[in-house]
């Protein structure tokens, strides 16, 4: 039987008022709704039932440190779990672990990615690029997606506006300089609510990467138009070998991973498809033991064929344009 229009336009306005119920908070409002129980369907390319992006994070030399004109050293995502931070010191010991990620980790990194013909997005912060313009053209050479993490690795909860747009500019200009062209895709890391607003306004953003919220790329509407999330993750993600009780060796690492992927297999052969994300640093993953397990879920992940597609952020989100544009809001 037909549903009365009058009815079934009461269910959607229903419907609309739950999720406005769980929007709150201005700037930077929260959703606790998203999708809800019905979450798009993706169309994935060749009917995939998940999109696999791995993303290398380069942050090595901008990183807190006395000699980038800091107060005092860097003292997260090293091997010194918990370390604290010297207030007006040089850390020798933490620059020296840095510092080994850009010189060995991000080499074994790309000889992995590259052998096998996996693409990857990389987080690079400008400073870091600045640094070791070779490393930032062997990226461009592999044809990897080289998206922005901002111009420094450090917190900018409390940064003035002023220095945080000017360090978003800086880093799209050392792009453009050492790689020929703007970054389209934005993740600061440690941002605070008004961050977003910032990268929009630079202009060259097509999507940001700031979230942890869902399994799907999602549409920001607070600004002039609509404004792409692509989700990150800080639990498939090499960070948790520099935390208490996180990863220990690199077989938990791929298992985790493996058994992540496999699931959400599950689920997208069972009609909801989703994306998959995969965090990597140079100097953590870089190390031996643990490049072996990353190595291991490549193996397992490329076994799926094009069940599952391992591709760039880039093409996540450009693939979601053309799929997924918000209806009324114009030509993407």
């Amino acid at each position: 039987s037909r549903v009365p229009p009058l009815l079934r336009s009461l269910c959607g306005l229903g419907s609309t008022l739950r999720a406005m119920e769980g929007r709150y908070g201005s700037p930077s409002t929260r959703d606790v709704v998203g999708y809800g129980a019905s979450p798009p369907d993706p169309k994935w390319p060749n009917g995939a039932k998940v999109a696999l992006s791995l993303v290398l994070n380069y942050e090595e030399g901008a990183e807190n440190c006395l000699l980038h004109g800091d107060a005092e050293s860097e003292k997260l995502l090293s091997e010194m779990v918990g370390a604290a931070a010297y207030k007006g010191q040089r850390h020798a010991n933490m620059e020296s672990l840095y510092d080994y990620g850009a010189r060995a980790g991000f080499w074994r990194l790309h000889r992995l990615l590259t052998g096998r013909k996996v693409p990857c997005t990389v987080f690079a912060c400008g400073m870091a690029l600045e640094r070791n313009p070779e490393a930032a053209k062997a990226m461009q050479t592999a044809g990897w997606e080289v998206a922005s993490h901002g111009y420094r690795w450090i917190d900018y909860q409390d940064v003035d506006e002023k220095t945080e747009r000017e360090h978003i500019a800086k880093t799209v200009a050392v792009h453009e300089r050492l790689l020929g062209e703007k970054p389209v895709g934005m993740y600061q890391g440690k941002p605070n609510v008004n961050t977003r607003r910032y990268v929009v306004e630079q202009g060259n953003f097509i999507y940001d990467n700031d979230a942890y919220c869902d399994d799907l790329p999602y549409w920001n509407m607070e600004h002039a138009k609509p404004h792409l999330i692509v989700p990150y993750t800080l639990s498939e993600n090499d960070m948790r070998f520099a935390i208490p009780n996180g990863f220990s060796h690199g077989g938990e690492f791929q298992k985790f991973l493996t058994d992540s992927l496999d699931y959400l297999v599950e689920e997208g052969r069972e009609g909801h498809p989703k994306m998959m994300s995969v965090g990597l640093h140079c100097r953590l993953v870089g190390r031996p033991g643990r490049a072996a397990g990353l190595k291991a879920f490549l193996e397992h992940a490329q076994a799926y064929g094009p069940e599952v597609w391992i591709t760039t952020r880039e093409q996540i989100a450009r693939h979601w344009y053309k799929h997924h544009y918000p209806a009324g809001h114009g030509d993407p």
